[in-house]
């Protein structure tokens, strides 16, 4: 990731779903540098009989010690993975535990996630591929960001989300990798850039925003990271390229020549 210019990534766990591998990965994610967030509702594992029994251990046993190494929780609401009723449950309690909540929904199909992220006041919901006429203006009205995964659609041949229109709408759009080993096996944001040009028709100027400013404001970094700015964190990626477009434009390049973190110089290639 930080040889494709990434200096500040937020990673989820959910693929353990039991407490040791769950704080596992959890610790993983902050040593890395990271920004954890726990998705402790990303699927049933087979052991439990249904969501509810699964959510019981998960609010009951992982969650008090995830609070305390995550800074956000997050939840599938998605047919055959968690409904709007099993998502609330799970949020308000990671709320009530002090996390910022988070969302994944509408990728296959509208289940009531984006009208509940906006009711709970969550910071993000991610995919969006389903997402209609309704919710993309009750997302427009609100606080939520918009978080779009185009390496996730194309590697899944899923429909691309509605960009052009939550941005026409007004809403905020970022945009991230989805980097995973299911669904979008991407760490190159400049990749996603350019799918973000060219398939969800967003202009580079969106589409910088999109992985700069509106992603800092995602994570909670926003008056620390993503702009040039007098007392931001002198977070600077320099390209080798005759424009700054190139970003988007060079589709898989390597356009990536020197990475700065913190005022420090960490790649150089």
């Amino acid at each position: 990731m930080l040889r494709t210019g990434t200096t500040t990534f937020e990673s989820k766990s959910g693929y353990g779903l039991d407490l040791d591998t769950e704080l596992a990965s959890l610790r993983a994610i902050a040593d890395g540098g990271g920004v954890p967030t726990w998705l402790g509702a990303h699927a049933v594992p087979p052991e439990f009989v249904d969501a509810n029994a699964y959510l019981e251990f998960a609010l009951a046993e992982v969650l008090p010690e995830a609070a305390e190494l995550a800074e956000a929780a997050d939840v599938f609401l998605e047919r055959g993975a968690f409904d709007v009723h099993q998502a609330r449950r799970f949020l308000e309690a990671c709320r009530a535990a002090g996390l910022a909540l988070r969302l994944h929904g509408d990728q296959f199909s509208e289940q009531g996630a984006v009208p509940l992220a906006v009711e709970l006041g969550a910071r993000s919901v991610d995919h969006l591929e389903a997402t209609g006429a309704d919710g993309i203006r009750t997302l427009a009205s609100s606080a939520v960001v918009a978080v779009l995964l185009p390496a996730s659609a194309l590697f899944l041949d899923r429909p691309m989300p509605p960009a052009r229109g939550l941005l026409d709408a007004g809403a905020a759009v970022a945009l991230a990798t989805d980097f995973n080993p299911g669904s979008a096996f991407c760490e190159s944001v400049p990749l996603v850039c350019s799918l973000a040009c060219t398939q969800l028709r967003m202009s580079p100027e969106e589409a910088l925003g999109a992985c700069t400013v509106n992603a800092a404001h995602v994570i909670g970094r926003s008056s620390a990271i993503g702009r040039l700015a007098r007392g931001y964190q002198a977070d600077v990626v320099l390209l080798e390229a005759p424009d700054w477009r190139h970003l988007a434009y060079h589709l898989g390049g390597q356009v990536v020549k020197v990475v700065v973190k913190n005022g420090e110089i960490v790649l150089r290639r």
